[in-house]
């Protein structure tokens, strides 16, 4: 009896839930975005800052129950004993970068330039159920400024975010920044007696979802609770029948054209409960944004605003896209909030006992980057490839390879084809890769110093009107052959438009 081999064990190939694989194209246009919001950030004064993917768990305070394991909503590992041997501390993937910058600034207040500003990106973690358009890993981009309590600062920040929404590809009038300020809320829930934290937090959660559930659907969460179409019930915030009045009347009175007009609106709501605060604030914002050139059809106000985060103080704003388009069965996709912020006084206060005024936006950039695609302003050259020089003979590699460096030297992306197949193959090998051009290089070429050139974006498009197959191939369309030496500047033609000759 002989033994039998084990059987190999072959993995399914599959990726995490919530987690996306991104190719060229994706990673183009993000970047693209990146280094033009970066600049809009630098022009204002902002230093960069990159912090480490992992904090201590305790550090992102309001985001973790309390549990042993605190990896709801995060996701967390306990890290190595320490030289005591005593259990090593929770560590946490960062869940955005506005904890992590609470924590660089507490740990390096004394030797900040003060007020700090900031600007940070990168991939933040969120151990959520995921869903369409919903990821467990997303890139963020960010700008703070710690240490103003100005309503100005406030105020620059929404100005940056309309500045960098723009240069990152959204024509104007396609996107606006809605503001609104907490102290308001406040104001009118103190003035109908409610002073539960529970109920408070149950309140802006369900102002939250206006969009969503409209005002009927508010006021049930306002109330009792609410019955969803799939059966699933929500609790609501339990008011009484006045507070709930008296929160739908704010919600419903003071939706404005004009910033001016929304502070006009609000001046009697508020008043004698402390909501007027926020009213003066928002009028210094809207004042200071007047003078940086922000009209009312990029930032507005709005009181459905309120941020679902708690450690939100004051001021709130979120980045709306008006853009939309068809998916693939013809109905309507709008995109709505593509990010936010606000102003944070009391999180840096968890490390320092002291409170520190903070402000900032985040804004999700694979989100943005999505929308404009669809939208038809893809950001970057997302769908460009190499120049593809074809491989005719191995003898002529060296050829093939010194082609290859001329165009890289002159900033030119360029590739020798290094598979197995024949012409044809290549050809269709550098149509997929959305190359350009074509290099051939041959025996004859070599002898005659000259290469020959074939415009892949000019016969891409004269392809889709000929019919006939072999006028095809008889007329050649944008192929040339030129001197070795007009390579660099015939490829240059191709790829800023123009047509060779």
């Amino acid at each position: 009896m002989t033994d039998q081999p084990a059987e190999t064990f072959r993995p399914e190939a599959r990726a995490p839930r919530g987690f996306v694989d991104k190719r060229a194209r994706d990673l183009r246009a993000e970047r693209a975005i990146l280094e033009a919001v970066s600049k809009v950030y630098e022009r204002h004064g902002f230093e960069a800052l990159d912090t480490g993917a992992f904090e201590y768990a305790d550090a992102l305070g309001k985001f973790l129950p309390d549990s042993d394991r605190p990896n709801e909503g995060v996701f967390a590992l306990q890290d190595d004993a320490d030289l005591e041997g005593k259990n090593g501390q929770w560590m946490a993937l960062r869940y955005d970068l506005t904890a992590p910058l609470a924590r660089f600034a507490a740990q390096n207040w004394e030797t900040l330039p003060k007020p700090f500003r900031r600007y940070a990106y990168g991939p933040v973690w969120r151990n959520e159920k995921p869903g369409p358009g919903r990821f467990r890993e997303f890139i963020q981009c960010d700008a703070d400024t710690v240490g103003s309590a100005r309503p100005e600062a406030d105020a620059e920040i929404i100005a940056m975010a309309v500045a960098g929404l723009e240069a990152a590809g959204l024509p104007r009038g396609s996107a606006v920044l809605k503001i609104n300020n907490r102290k308001l809320l406040d104001g009118i829930l103190a003035g109908a007696d409610v002073t539960n934290y529970a109920q408070k937090l149950a309140v802006l959660r369900a102002i939250d979802k206006l969009d969503r559930l409209s005002f009927d659907g508010v006021k049930l969460l306002l109330g009792a609770g609410r019955l969803d179409e799939s059966g699933a019930f929500t609790k609501g915030a339990e008011l009484s029948v006045a507070a709930i009045d008296a929160v739908m009347s704010y919600l419903t009175m003071s939706f404005t054209e004009t910033r001016s007009q929304f502070i006009d609106n609000l001046s009697d709501t508020t008043k004698l409960h402390g909501g007027n605060d926020g009213l003066e604030e928002m009028a210094k914002i809207d004042a200071a944004l007047k003078s940086l050139g922000i009209d009312d059809q990029q930032a507005t106000f709005d009181v459905s605003v309120v941020r679902g985060l708690e450690y939100y103080t004051g001021a709130v704003f979120e980045a709306e896209l008006l853009l939309s388009t068809l998916d693939e069965k013809g109905n309507k996709v709008s995109f709505g909030s593509i990010g936010g912020g606000g102003r944070y006084d009391d999180l840096i206060a968890r490390f320092t006992g002291q409170p520190v005024p903070a402000t900032g936006f985040s804004f999700g950039v694979s989100r943005l980057a999505a929308a404009l695609r669809a939208a038809g302003h893809e950001p970057g050259d997302a769908a460009r490839g190499p120049v593809v020089i074809i491989n005719f003979d191995q003898a002529h590699m060296g050829e093939y390879f010194s082609l290859a460096a001329d165009l890289r030297n002159a900033g030119i992306p360029a590739e020798v084809y290094l598979g197995t197949s024949g012409m044809r193959p290549q050809m269709k090998y550098a149509d997929r890769r959305m190359a350009p051009a074509a290099i051939m290089l041959g025996g004859d070429e070599i002898a005659a110093g000259t290469v020959t050139i074939k415009d892949l974006d000019l016969g891409r498009e004269l392809a889709s009107g000929v019919a006939d197959n072999a006028a095809w191939k008889a007329e050649r369309p944008g192929q040339q052959t030129i001197p070795r030496g007009d390579l660099v500047a015939a490829v240059r033609k191709i790829i800023s438009g123009s047509v060779g000759g």
